[in-house]
């Protein structure tokens, strides 16, 4: 969806990647600007900390939910990946400016952000909302783990060990016992992460649905599946040894027999804001290397 005047983004947070070279100059780069625009400017706290930039007004992430009309993240995937999984409770869109190379969810280049965002905030912008996974693990009926998935949930087996049993049931419905090294259970934004190394399918981050991508599984057949995101999936761990659960970067090891790890879509979305004439095609032909163009005679040009 892209908005035509200008958006009321008079607060606005700036999120940096933590010890990252040069990001100082830079996020001081993006204040400059934003202070310029007459826009209230604040810094998530650990950014401020680690890059020791004085004078400036410093927020919790808590906060900032509070206060801010958007965030501004600086850096990489994993950098929007922990910001945005931590704010989405609070309804604050993102903006990705991707230090590195060009990222799947931080998209706009360093080298250009002053005139992209200065567009952006001029109302040349699109906006579209991605989907979260929310989990619990559970022992002997009580709840010992909870976290939210921004990518994915992912079961595996411990390093060195062998293959784990899992059962898994969808919405209350039997659906496999599956020996494997893991399952990944992924949103259509983990579908292009963990979930496509294993196999999996690429889902556009409109379409409704949770990926659950076996890793090495013992039987050929066991092939990934797409479930409605209305769904609920319970992965009950029935044999292996070091089985782990991770919530994109949230941990839970030593899982032990029988537990369960339930898994479903959470009441909380996240918005992306993207300068206009953004694609998300674009995005996969340039991080997956897709040939733009082929000639006559199939060659790429």
């Amino acid at each position: 969806m892209s908005s035509a005047k200008p958006i009321a983004l008079k607060t606005v947070a700036i999120v940096g990647k933590y010890l990252a070279e040069g990001i100082a100059e830079s996020l001081s780069e993006i204040a400059e600007f934003l202070d310029k625009r007459g826009h209230t400017v604040i810094f998530e706290s650990e950014t401020a900390q680690n890059i020791a930039l004085d004078g400036v007004t410093a927020m919790t992430v808590d906060q900032i939910g509070r206060h801010a009309d958007v965030a501004i993240v600086l850096g990489g995937d994993g950098t929007m990946l922990g910001i945005a999984r931590q704010l989405a409770q609070y309804k604050v869109p993102l903006i990705g400016i991707n230090q590195g190379r060009l990222g799947f969810m931080t998209d706009i280049s360093q080298d250009r952000m002053i005139p992209v965002l200065s567009d952006m905030l001029d109302g040349k912008v699109e906006s579209e909302q991605r989907s979260l996974l929310e989990g619990v693990v559970e022992r002997d009926q009580a709840k010992i783990f909870h976290a939210q998935a921004f990518n994915d949930v992912v079961v595996a087996r411990g390093v060195g060990s062998g293959m784990v049993e899992l059962r898994v049931e969808v919405d209350g419905h039997f659906m496999y016992n599956q020996r494997s090294d893991g399952l990944i259970v992924a949103t259509p934004t983990g579908s292009t992460a963990y979930a496509l190394s294993a196999g999996g399918p690429i889902l556009h981050p409109s379409l409704q649905g949770i990926c659950l991508a076996p890793i090495a599984p013992h039987a050929l057949s066991n092939r990934p599946i797409v479930v409605p995101d209305s769904s609920q999936i319970v992965i009950e761990i029935i044999g292996g040894r070091d089985v782990s659960v991770n919530f994109d970067m949230q941990s839970l090891a030593s899982l032990l027999h029988h537990d369960r790890i339930v898994v479903q879509r959470s009441k909380h979305t996240i918005t992306f804001l993207h300068p206009q004439g953004w694609s998300y095609y674009d995005t996969l032909r340039r991080k997956l290397h897709w040939n733009e163009h082929l000639s006559i005679d199939g060659h790429s040009k």
